[in-house]
């Protein structure tokens, strides 16, 4: 039972920090702009994906040209649906990782606010722009190798009956919502000058926690352009998670202003 009052304490920290992005609606907007630059280019990728569905799905059931008119045909469905739903999982695995790099500067800031909310960081370590560009795009090209390693034995296991529509989709929440914590940690673990070998042993020690926050997040990512509205709310309960994970305060500080204020003066 711990174990599943640490999942739920972890998927709280998500709609705490919903919470505290909607009362600043100037860091909501802030926030909002790289996932809708981001939504943009992936909705066009579906629109191609849709385009090409049915030549892909061809060519992904070759060994079926031979077979009867209605085998041929259904198991060309299914192969079209298969290579909807992996192109799904892989694109909400890496919409994370591609929306923060774009993003990098948006959210380091917010997270910045989040954190000075909260007492601030002790010893803080300084990344300049590039330094700190370049550490986000290799964890994130990790993370989405990585991503796509688990997406496809996923993909094929799906195909399994029974199995794959209900056992497979657990795993795959689950272990979506491992990388999607580990990925949205990433801007508070380098401000304290942690990579991402730390952030990970570091998250493992409280994986109930992490699991909780990280399965919700991929739950709400996956409700339609949930990630374009939920990303400063994932990025700030993000902030607290790493917080919580590392011993330090989540007690709102009363001598500090508030992120709308804060903002107003950057």
């Amino acid at each position: 039972m711990n174990a599943v009052r640490q999942f739920l304490s972890g998927a709280s920290l998500l709609a705490r920090g919903l919470g505290l992005i909607l009362r600043s609606p100037k860091l909501l907007g802030l926030g909002l702009l790289p996932a809708v630059i981001t939504g943009i280019l992936y909705a066009a990728a579906l629109i191609a994906l849709i385009d090409f569905l049915p030549q892909l799905s061809r060519g992904v059931t070759w060994f079926a040209d031979d077979w009867s008119e209605g085998w041929r045909d259904f198991i060309r469905v299914l192969g079209g649906a298969g290579l909807l739903g992996v192109s799904a999982l892989l694109g909400n695995l890496t919409f994370t990782a591609v929306t923060l790099l774009l993003g990098d500067p948006f959210y380091e800031h917010i997270s910045e606010l989040v954190e000075d909310r909260f007492g601030g960081v002790p010893g803080e370590v300084e990344v300049g722009f590039w330094r700190s560009l370049g550490r986000s795009l290799v964890d994130s090209l990790r993370l989405i190798g990585l991503s796509i390693l688990v997406g496809i034995p996923l993909f094929l296991l799906g195909f399994l009956p029974f199995v794959g529509q209900t056992v497979i989709p657990v795993i795959g929440a689950l272990i979506g919502g491992w990388l999607l914590a580990v990925e949205l940690t990433g801007v508070p673990f380098q401000r304290r000058g942690k990579r991402l070998a730390d952030r990970r042993a570091v998250l493992r020690t409280q994986r109930p926690l992490v699991l909780g926050f990280g399965v919700a997040v991929f739950c709400c990512f996956l409700i339609p352009l949930g990630a374009v509205l939920l990303m400063p709310a994932a990025v700030t309960g993000a902030t607290l998670l790493a917080r919580t994970v590392l011993g330090q305060p989540l007690t709102e500080s009363t001598s500090r202003l508030e992120p709308s204020a804060r903002l107003e003066h950057t």
